[in-house]
């Protein structure tokens, strides 16, 4: 079996790891509301450790009307917290102050790109960012053939659903 693909040549290390992980420290700290909602907190499962892990991840979008949280995997399909994911979906996220429980699922490609467009549009610097750290896609150029490709093949993107309890609460 070949080992899925991944936009990124590796898992962050070093000081871009420190830097990734800063925003979790400022929800430790109770100020993850300075992150506003365009990052929300992931608390999981570890697959294999069975331990409760947490990532910060940015929101590529928000449904308001049913309030799902849109995110998108950078490191494909092997990043651990997508692993843990697809091994345990229902997770708590923060965003901001508010926690919800949630049920996370990767969605279609077509989803995919219609995420990522909105995305696009809504955050040009971002994705050109974006662009610049993943290997073979720029984000900011391609067609929505091939960002389906992409979001197919690379580039997961997961839907954060309100639980059914969480969902009668809305």
């Amino acid at each position: 079996m070949s080992s899925p693909k991944t936009l990124v040549s590796a898992p962050p290390s070093g000081v871009l790891r420190l830097v990734l992980r800063l925003p979790i420290v400022l929800y430790r700290l109770r100020l993850g509301w300075l992150l506003g909602q365009r990052f929300v907190l992931l608390e999981h499962i570890g697959r294999t450790s069975r331990q409760v892990r947490k990532t910060v991840v940015e929101v590529i979008g928000h449904d308001r009307a049913s309030d799902t949280y849109f995110i998108a995997s950078g490191w494909g399909r092997r990043a651990d917290w997508y692993q843990n994911l697809l091994a345990t979906p229902p997770i708590t996220i923060q965003v901001g102050r508010r926690h919800l429980s949630v049920y996370a699922e990767t969605v279609s490609a077509a989803e995919g790109v219609h995420m990522l467009l909105d995305y696009r549009q809504s955050h040009p610097l971002a994705i050109r960012e974006l662009s610049r750290v993943l290997t073979g896609a720029n984000l900011a150029k391609a067609s929505a053939e091939e960002l389906e490709r992409i979001v197919q093949e690379t580039l997961p993107i997961v839907a954060l659903r309100p639980r059914a309890e969480q969902a009668a609460l809305l």
